[in-house]
This record gives structure tokens, C-alpha cells and sequence, in this order.
């Protein structure tokens, strides 16, 4: 990394030395030379990714860099470039001549140290004896590298300074940042809702046919098993290609249109389900429609993974300005295995209160009941 910043700091000592051939009686020219070039905007994008590449080489392709490289958005960052190029320009002339001279030192030390004359104007400040320039031939050489270190810690400074993030830049990062983790937390309720489901279905249906011992039953549980993976797979098939962002556009999320799906699946699996839909559920808005059948896939699931084959009351409402979800049933004999801090519990609260509801799970009047209240004037 201390070469790769001694590198940025010989950067900028080209365009000296080529004015110097020019007009070696005006040094300070190219000073007013890249007062224009930090007005450009793709200027600060060619800093940021130099100073990132040489300056932190080790985090260059963090997410969260301190140097950013994205060209001026505002006339603030076009100012912090313009003084970032000063800044760079003078502290690459600082950098220059010890970089020239020290090396040249070490070099008549040595011939002093091997008994060979110097020139007749020597940059050494006296001329020691041969065994004082044999010890002090590697001090110049030391006090270059420390030079360096110094001066590229102090560039770097700058750089973050003056080339990092603006404020406009942190707060769109933040945004991108919340919505990957806001995806990231729908996936992860998809595929437990999903897949969570369809594994509840097989189990139920496997146990179920393997007690009865019959055949016909077997053929309609095989049935049920068949149906719910296939759906559980579409589930599937479309969270990978979020995922994995692919172009093509993924199946349509199930809706409560398609709520007797869910229903019959839950009745094969030996659950009696009472069952009570009013209101064009196919009208809801796609938002509510979607998380609430997830709330009742959940819930379903739920049903059957602690209380088995029980009769479950579920009322499903649509009005002018809310849907109305409840799902109830039994307690089941060992009532801690439903308690309210699981993640399916939690899942559907999240999802509720996404959409300005409220879901509320726990015991009532001697059933456990799943209630969600979901607006949808809000959505509209």
C-alpha cells in the first residue's frame, strides 16, 4: 500500500514536469491550470476510482467505501473536487523533492564510504569522514520511506475528506441498503410460508395415509401431497429468479382468490374447516390480497403442525375500507407449543403492520385465534 500511494503522489509531478520544460519560471501555473478540470464532472469519478485503487487499495470493493466514484451531482462536490486537485497538486510537489534528492544523497555517501570524490557541488550539507558515510549511507533512504508514509496518510485524509460520499450519496446508499434488507426479509417470509406449508401438507397426508391403510385414501392424500409441492415449487422457482435477479419475470404471487387451494389442502390433510368468504375478493388491491393469503396460508399451517386433524373456523371478510381475516380452532392439549414468538407468528404480524394493519394471534375464548385487520384505503 506504501508503494501505491507513492505512486499517487508522483502522479500529478507529470504535469509539472512537462510545464517546467515549457516555462520553468512560472512553477505555480498549473495550479490555475486545474481550477477548470474540477468544474468537470466526471473528473471527481476519475479521482475517486484513482484514489480509491491506490490510496485503499484493501477496501476498494467494499459497498460501504469512504471514496466514493460517482461524478458531481451538485455544484459542492464540483468545489470539493477543485480543492481535492489543489491539495493533491501541492502535496505532490512536497512528495517530489525528497523523492529526488534523498536518493541522490545515499548515492555519495556511498562513493564517500568506497573513497571515490564527489562532484564539485554535492547536496550533502558536509562531507563526512568514510566510515561516518558508510553508517549514514541508508539514513536518507529511511527518511524517504518515512516521508512517504507520512504524505500518503496525509493525502488519504484527504481524499475521504474531500472525494468521499456527499450527503445526497449516503442517504440514496442508505435507502438501497434498507431496501435489500426489506427484500431480503420478504424472501425469507415467502419461502417459510411457502415452504413451510407444503412440508406441513406432506407430513400430515404421509402419517395420515399410513395409519389408515387404505388405498383409496392413500391415492387421494398421494393427490394432495402432488398439488401442494407443485405449488410449493412455483413459490420456490420464482424467489430464486429475485434472487438470482434474472431478466425474466417471475410467476404471479398467489392472491386470496385463490384461497380454496389453501382450504381444500387443509380439508385433505384432515383438518374440518369451516369456511366463510364475503365480499369480490378478486377486487382487493394486489399488496392486501397477496399478504393476506399468506396471513392464511400461515395460519392453516400452523393448525396442522400443532393441532393436527381439528375442526378450524375461518372468516374471511371484505368491506368498503378493510379486510377482515380470522382463522381459529382448538387449543390444542400442550398449549405452549403455540406460543406468540415464533417466526410465522411474527411473519404475519410484520406483514400486517406493512400495510398499516394489525394481526393479533393468541388464545380466545378457549380457541386459538389468528385475526388480521387490513386497510385498504391506504393501499388505493
Amino acid at each position: 500500500m506504501t508503494y501505491s500511494r507513492w505512486l499517487h503522489l508522483c502522479v500529478p509531478t507529470l504535469m509539472l514536469a512537462v510545464w517546467m520544460f515549457i516555462e520553468p519560471r512560472t512553477p505555480w501555473v498549473p495550479l490555475l491550470i486545474v481550477i477548470p478540470l474540477g468544474l468537470v464532472p466526471w473528473v471527481r469519478l476519475a479521482e475517486g476510482l484513482q484514489a480509491r485503487f491506490l490510496l485503499t487499495p484493501n477496501d476498494q470493493d467494499a459497498a460501504d467505501s469512504s471514496i466514493s466514484t460517482a461524478a458531481s451531482a451538485r455544484w459542492s462536490d464540483r468545489w470539493r473536487t477543485l480543492l481535492w486537485l489543489e491539495i493533491r497538486l501541492v502535496v505532490s510537489i512536497a512528495a517530489m523533492m525528497p523523492t529526488v534528492l534523498l536518493p541522490v544523497m545515499t548515492v555519495e555517501l556511498t562513493a564517500l564510504a568506497l573513497g571515490q570524490p564527489l562532484n564539485a557541488d554535492p547536496l550533502l550539507p558536509f562531507v563526512p569522514p568514510r566510515w561516518a558515510a558508510a553508517l549514514l549511507a541508508p539514513v536518507p533512504l529511511i527518511l524517504l520511506i518515512v516521508i512517504v508514509i507520512l504524505l500518503g496518510e496525509v493525502i488519504t485524509v484527504f481524499a475521504r475528506r474531500l472525494l468521499g460520499p456527499s450527503a445526497a450519496e449516503r442517504l440514496t446508499a442508505l435507502e438501497a441498503r434498507t431496501e435489500q434488507l426489506l427484500e431480503r426479509t420478504r424472501i425469507a417470509r415467502e419461502l417459510h410460508d411457502s415452504i413451510g406449508h407444503a412440508l406441513t401438507v406432506a407430513v400430515v397426508q404421509a402419517g395420515a395415509a399410513r395409519a389408515a391403510g387404505d388405498p383409496e385414501f392413500t391415492d387421494r392424500a398421494l393427490s394432495t401431497i402432488e398439488e401442494t409441492g407443485r405449488a410449493a415449487l412455483e413459490d420456490l422457482e420464482r424467489v430464486l429468479l429475485v434472487l438470482r435477479e434474472s431478466a425474466q419475470p417471475p410467476s404471479q404471487r398467489p392472491t386470496l382468490a385463490e384461497a380454496d387451494r389453501l382450504l381444500e389442502s387443509a380439508r385433505a390433510s384432515g383438518a374440518a374447516v369451516d369456511a366463510q368468504l364475503t365480499g369480490p375478493l378478486e377486487k382487493l388491491p394486489g399488496p392486501v390480497t397477496r399478504e393476506g393469503y399468506r396471513i392464511l396460508q400461515e395460519a392453516l399451517t400452523n393448525v396442522l403442525r400443532h393441532c393436527g386433524s381439528v375442526p378450524v373456523r375461518v372468516r374471511i371478510e371484505m368491506t368498503a375500507d378493510r379486510l377482515d381475516l380470522e382463522v381459529a380452532n382448538p387449543l390444542p392439549e400442550r398449549p405452549t407449543v403455540m406460543s406468540g414468538s415464533g417466526s410465522g407468528l411474527r411473519g404475519m404480524r410484520e406483514r400486517a403492520a406493512l400495510l398499516g394493519g394489525e394481526a393479533e394471534t393468541g388464545p380466545h375464548e378457549g380457541s386459538w385465534r389468528v385475526r388480521a385487520r387490513l386497510p385498504l384505503d391506504r393501499i388505493r
